[in-house]
């Protein structure tokens, strides 16, 4: 019986092609509530899985912000520390067109454009971060300065 072979996301073959270890972890979901039931039902510890939200500038660039699930984005830190005046969260409907990827597997890693990515300092602490593995069904686990390192990103004080 051939084995069946994983499909891999652009994430995926991201950090291939940058030699970066990580694992991935698949659930069953037949429709995304939120990360927060995806961790429960992982087992993760929450305060390691994290979120990427997509927002948009004033200037109407778009921005990428990776924080803890339980956590909520100060958008006025976000703003500040893309030197932006104000940044807003893009509509749902938007994140296929923007990032490529779809609500629920949303990863900061392989993007359709590399934008600005900034990523909670309360990662820089942790030996591991799960994020999105680029589709519903999918968690990357790896380290911190890995997802730094391929997403571009840089860290900053993100929350409320």
């Amino acid at each position: 019986m051939a084995k069946s072979k994983e499909i891999k996301t652009n994430a995926m073959r991201m950090l291939d092609r940058a030699k970066v270890d990580y694992k991935v972890h698949t659930y069953e979901c037949d429709e995304f509530i939120d990360a927060q039931h995806i961790a429960d039902q992982l087992g993760q510890d929450h305060r390691t899985m994290y979120k990427t939200l997509v927002t948009r500038g004033k200037t109407g660039a778009y921005y990428v912000f990776v924080i803890p699930i339980d956590a909520e984005l100060d958008r006025k830190k976000a703003a500040q520390s893309v030197g932006e005046k104000a940044v807003d969260m893009i509509h749902v409907k938007e994140i296929n067109a923007v990032t490529g990827y779809i609500r629920g597997g949303c990863t900061p890693i392989g993007m359709k454009k590399q934008y600005v990515t900034r990523i909670d300092q309360s990662a820089r602490d942790l030996a591991i971060v799960y994020v999105s593995g680029g589709r519903v069904g999918a968690q990357i686990e790896l380290r911190p300065e890995d997802l730094l390192s391929v997403s571009k990103a840089e860290y900053a004080d993100l929350l409320e």
